[in-house]
């Protein structure tokens, strides 16, 4: 094992990914509780934890520290023993975070049995999501097959292009191409702000008060997968148009806005950051653009650290401009974790 010098962002992303155990840690089954003070823990975070997978792979990434490795493979066994030894549940965005997880376990550890699970959600979602309502696309959950959003369709189109660099299936990349032009023709605008949904109460309308960082970032993610499947650059263009357009439509000085306070919604700003980096990955630093990003990149995650330090820990709010509140989900200090991850990632020589 190799462990790789770490530069100052590096570090204070360690003391993030540490911070998560300090503040959420739970003994036994439960792993992390659902807040900071510790509450009510009866609800089953499954896509939350699917996040967790991917922040911990992040870690080994940057560190080659393998003890962040068996952290992610302990975050996936949680959730599959937490949903009865099962790896599906009611809602395909939760199952296919799940399986764009394992996938990044499959890239880690060559284990064959993750890329099979990762197939086998995949399956899963076509075989009982996938329907012409709305368009042909993929539903949000098994009770409201007429409600379609971008919380689904944008990590299948994820999970579709990397499936597809695995396995020689022409299927992934044609099922992940689709459900892309259907997300793009129905919920992209002529600036490329991604709105989040259709059809949710049955009577066509497409949900326009519902403006979140979470569905910028699905599909900024969803283009860079696609431009790297398919080898065509257009795909990069319309990630960064919404990259950008997500700043300028949801940010003020530098910063994101507050979007609620922790629940699922704690997730969403880094969805962003994590999807982002793989468009910048792309880009290099070279143009206009690219810079702009990594700039917001730098003033956002300045003012996570500045504010969200405790005692030597990290403690995020949702409002990355000040300290956290009284009480904070796991789900936002994860955000906390993307970011500053990414801000490590950018910063390395």
């Amino acid at each position: 094992m190799t462990i790789i010098q770490q530069t100052v962002w590096g570090e204070r992303a360690t003391i993030a990914q540490r911070s998560l155990d300090h503040f959420f840690g739970a003994e036994g089954k439960q792993l992390l509780n659902n807040s900071y003070p510790a509450g009510d823990n009866t609800t089953f975070n499954y896509w939350w934890l699917a996040h967790l997978v991917d922040v911990r792979i992040d870690a080994f990434e940057r560190t080659g520290d393998k003890v962040w490795l068996d952290k992610a493979e302990d975050a996936y066994r949680n959730v599959h023993d937490r949903n009865d030894g099962a790896l599906f549940n009611d809602y395909f965005d939760d199952m296919l975070w799940y399986a764009l997880a394992i996938l990044r376990l499959y890239d880690a550890t060559s284990d064959a049995s993750y890329l099979d699970a990762s197939k086998k959600i995949w399956d899963h979602v076509v075989d009982h999501g996938w329907n012409d309502q709305m368009g042909a696309s993929v539903a949000w959950r098994k009770q409201q097959l007429y409600y379609k959003n971008t919380p689904a369709n944008g990590p299948f189109v994820i999970l579709s292009a990397r499936l597809a660099a695995h396995d020689d299936a022409a299927r992934y990349l044609d099922y992940g191409v689709a459900a892309y032009r259907w997300l793009t023709n129905t919920l992209v605008g002529p600036d490329g702000f991604v709105e989040d949904g259709i059809n949710r109460e049955e009577n066509g309308e497409v949900d326009l008060h519902w403006r979140f960082t979470y569905n910028q970032g699905l599909y900024v993610g969803a283009a860079v997968a696609l431009a790297k499947a398919a080898g065509d650059a257009r795909y990069l263009e319309q990630a960064t148009r919404t990259a950008l357009t997500a700043i300028r439509e949801m940010s003020e000085n530098g910063l994101f806005a507050q979007e609620g306070v922790g629940g699922d919604e704690g997730l969403f700003k880094g969805i962003y950051y994590r999807y982002v980096g793989t468009l910048l990955d792309e880009l290099g630093t070279a143009s206009d653009d690219a810079r702009a990003l990594e700039a917001f990149i730098r003033s956002s995650t300045d003012a996570l650290w500045q504010n969200a330090q405790v005692d030597g820990w990290l403690l995020a709010g949702d409002d990355w401009s000040a300290p956290a509140p009284d009480r904070v989900d796991f789900s936002t200090q994860l955000s906390a974790i993307m970011a500053l991850e990414l801000r490590a990632d950018r910063e390395r020589p």
